[in-house]
């Protein structure tokens, strides 16, 4: 300025100044004088700059929901959970799986320790209770889930059965008192289970036909099998389904339809693919891909390549030619004894059932889906044939989705209307000659979306994330869903979160082994916890969070931001 408070350079020369500066100047150099704190807030400079840093591709408009370009820089710079305020160090072997109750009050943890742990989710994150499932025969906890008004625990595990075989069972615990209610046999065990109401529950069993057909029942519990009236159902018969080629059913979700049409973010089926933001590339990843890379076959998880023997109980494979005669024969044998699809179109009373599942390999490599009408949703009624003729002796698949590789993780949108799916693909063009023999599987896993209201595929692919483990030995890892974010794990001892509307990876959040979870508190997106095989629980805020907490008076945004170099 000079003596009478003129510019002494213009606007215009001030902004083409500023668009060479990188964010963090520009808001320093906003500090200035009035002048240029005004132009540091001009809109079409945060264009530029949001555009230039993020480096998302100049087609893909503003966040729906935004209201300027600073402050979506701002959202996507501060708001997302990136920093480390705690290491749970309760359980004693590898973490398997983490869920948020609906509240966010409590979290719930299974670890191959053989523990189901509930948490206290206050500021600083408390044991609250911690069941030993050992004594039931457990092998390790694997899975659990809260029903929907938090007063129940489902807490999936492997257990061993005679002669050390093993299947899956599922308990129920009580939040008011922490007693086991109930237990439930569950095979395959990475059928997990889940609520289907707020007292019923879905579980899995497996009959095997013949060396590469079987059959997978899906069961409806009630959570309280303690019934006292014989004319009350503890269980019924939800779905009979046809398996073949070793394939079977695993990974059972349910989706609520009537949730489809008030999304919290639409994302364009017709948009192309979305840009690659590979946050890796740089020595210490290198190091890190290839010590992962060293650990992963020597790993204690159960892996993949014992798989046909669990399922179908035999030592010794038929020749090829014998397990394709034997295919094609089952499917003769179920023409004509299948129960059609029910419909092609969800109404807002149905739920949508949800597994994994596959007709070529016992690779899991489709998503089966299955309508669940308001009439199924109870135990009452006939337990066994529901609606079902005498030559109707399997269900058919509502909706089968293909992804063509396979399927290790799968999440729905809090919205439930988007389906996200991790998956390592085949190579382009492979042919399954042997159900046996898989395709050999990328590192890199594809985070694929799918819209459930349209049964299509949203084009928006996200990469970033890589895992090691060949076909026959590769294992689940979950993912989780916020209304803007989505996170994964990864064998590469990251946690990873992107954008769901700029498809954009964000943040890297580091541990010291294999990251099998990931879960987003379903109050606060800005608080995630991740479990790893290292045998911790790490719990990660924002960093706008972190300065309200840790700061006696918080700091603005901008000139928090301001002083730091990123």
């Amino acid at each position: 300025m000079d003596e009478g408070d003129t510019p002494l350079l213009p606007d215009s020369l001030v902004y083409q100044i500023f668009l060479s500066l990188r964010p963090a100047d520009v808001l320093a150099a906003g500090l200035v004088c009035r002048q240029w704190q005004a132009v540091s807030r001009d809109e079409f400079l945060w264009r530029e700059q949001f555009y230039r840093y993020y480096q998302v591709a100049r087609d893909v408009p503003r966040h729906p929901g935004a209201t300027s370009w600073y402050e979506e820089f701002r959202r996507l710079y501060d708001t997302v959970p990136c920093v480390e305020v705690q290491t749970l160090r309760e359980h004693t072997d590898q973490v398997l799986h983490l869920s948020f109750s609906h509240s966010g009050y409590l979290f719930a943890s299974c670890s191959k320790d053989c523990t189901v742990k509930i948490w206290n989710n206050d500021l600083l994150i408390s044991l609250l209770h911690s069941a030993d499932m050992r004594p039931y025969n457990w092998s390790y906890t694997q899975f659990s889930q809260f029903n929907q008004d938090d007063s129940l625990l489902l807490a999936s595990g492997v257990f061993l059965g005679p002669h050390n075989a093993s299947s899956g069972e599922i308990a129920v615990i009580s939040l008011e008192n922490f007693t086991l209610l109930s237990r439930v046999r569950n095979k395959p065990y990475d059928v997990f289970g889940c609520w289907l109401t707020e007292t019923s529950l879905i579980s899995g069993n497996l009959h095997r036909i013949g060396d590469v057909t079987s059959c997978s029942v899906l069961w409806l519990n009630n959570a309280f099998q303690d019934v006292e009236s014989e004319n009350v159902n503890v269980v019924k018969r939800l779905f009979k389904i046809q398996n073949l080629n070793a394939s079977t059913i695993r990974t059972v979700m349910v989706a609520d339809c009537s949730r489809f049409d008030s999304p919290d973010l639409l994302l364009d089926a017709g948009a192309p693919p979305g840009r690659v933001f590979d946050l890796g590339g740089d020595k210490e990843d290198e190091e890190d891909k290839d010590e992962a890379a060293g650990l992963a076959p020597v790993r204690a998880k159960e892996g993949w390549r014992r798989l046909p023997d669990r399922l179908l109980d035999r030592r010794t494979q038929p020749q090829l030619a014998e397990r394709a005669l034997e295919t094609k024969v089952a499917e003769l044998l179920a023409q004509g004894r299948t129960k059609p699809p029910e419909c092609s179109a969800a109404s807002a009373l149905d739920k949508l059932l949800i597994f994994t599942t596959g007709c070529l390999t016992y690779s899991p490599h489709q998503i089966g889906i299955k309508h669940i009408l308001p009439h199924q949703m109870t135990t009452a009624g006939p337990v066994l044939g529901e609606g079902r003729g005498s030559d109707a002796f399997f269900d058919a698949l509502d909706h089968v989705i293909d992804v063509r590789g396979h399927i290790i993780g799968m999440g729905l949108s809090p919205d439930h209307r988007y389906l996200y799916v991790n998956s390592r693909a085949w190579p382009s063009g492979s042919v399954v000659a042997d159900p046996m023999q898989p395709p050999p599987i990328a590192e890199e896993i594809d985070l694929l979306v799918f819209d459930l209201k349209t049964m299509r595929e949203v084009k928006r692919a996200l990469r970033a994330h890589r895992a090691y483990t060949p076909n026959d030995e590769c294992f689940f890892i979950f993912l989780d869903v916020s209304r803007d974010f989505v996170a994964s794990g990864a064998e590469d001892r990251h946690g990873y979160i992107w954008d769901r509307h700029y498809n954009i990876c964000l943040a890297k959040l580091r541990h010291q082994d294999v990251v099998n979870s990931v879960v987003f508190s379903p109050q606060e997106q800005e608080l995630l916890l991740t479990a790893s095989d290292d045998a911790t629980i790490k719990a990660w805020r924002s960093p706008r969070t972190v300065r309200i907490h840790q700061a006696p008076r918080p700091r603005s945004f901008f000139s928090w931001f301001a002083s730091q170099r990123r």
